[in-house]
């Protein structure tokens, strides 16, 4: 990762763009999955190379799927990928969906987390006209629970062992938003006659 894009402590957030991950994503990925600083909280990692490059192609094949319900993109800064972030239909009937999102510890206090949880959130409620985003993190994890009260989302309580990671069972924080939340936040129309985005 180049020393100059992190010179400006907001640069990243300014910059970060999301785009369909690539086959040829999975060593930038592997920089990260494989510390264990990162999938601290996570039932995953430190992750092999092959573990790595199993991540990439199982989240590229999931683009092929139809209906689609996994979306995995790679969050770029100048060309360079900084971080992961991942929106997941849980539920079509119902209009459910996760985010997920995994930054290079040298991105951590950017503004990365933030700008790919916003454009998750965008392309969830706009494109797959969602009706409701959570997400869950880990207690402990209060970077990742900034971020996601940053992102307008509520917090619901919590989900008691959730998770059996390397340290025991992890509880699980609950944050969530709703359509009507989201368009409030972001200044956009709630009304009924407002058009489909995705047609």
């Amino acid at each position: 990762m180049g020393d100059r894009i992190w010179q400006d402590r907001f640069v990243a957030r300014q910059l970060v763009t999301l785009s369909r991950i690539e086959l040829a994503d999975w060593r930038a990925v592997h920089s990260w999955a494989s510390l264990p600083e990162v999938c601290r909280f996570q039932a995953w990692g430190p992750n092999t190379q092959e573990e790595s490059r199993a991540f990439v192609a199982t989240a590229l094949d999931a683009w092929a799927y139809s209906p689609q319900r996994r979306f995995v993109y790679a969050a770029r800064v100048e060309g360079e990928v900084v971080g992961v972030g991942e929106l997941h239909v849980r539920s079509r009937g119902q209009r459910q969906g996760e985010i997920t999102y995994s930054v290079h510890p040298r991105a951590w206090g950017r503004g990365v987390g933030t700008a790919i949880g916003k454009e998750l959130l965008a392309r969830g409620f706009e494109h797959l006209r969602l009706h409701r985003i959570y997400a869950t993190c880990d207690p402990r994890n209060l970077g990742s629970a900034r971020v996601l009260g940053r992102l307008g989302m509520t917090w619901e309580g919590r989900h008691r062992h959730t998770a059996l990671i390397r340290d025991g069972w992890r509880d699980s924080e609950m944050f969530s938003i709703l359509e009507e939340e989201w368009r409030e936040n972001n200044g956009q129309d709630t009304g009924p006659g407002r058009p489909n985005p995705g047609a």
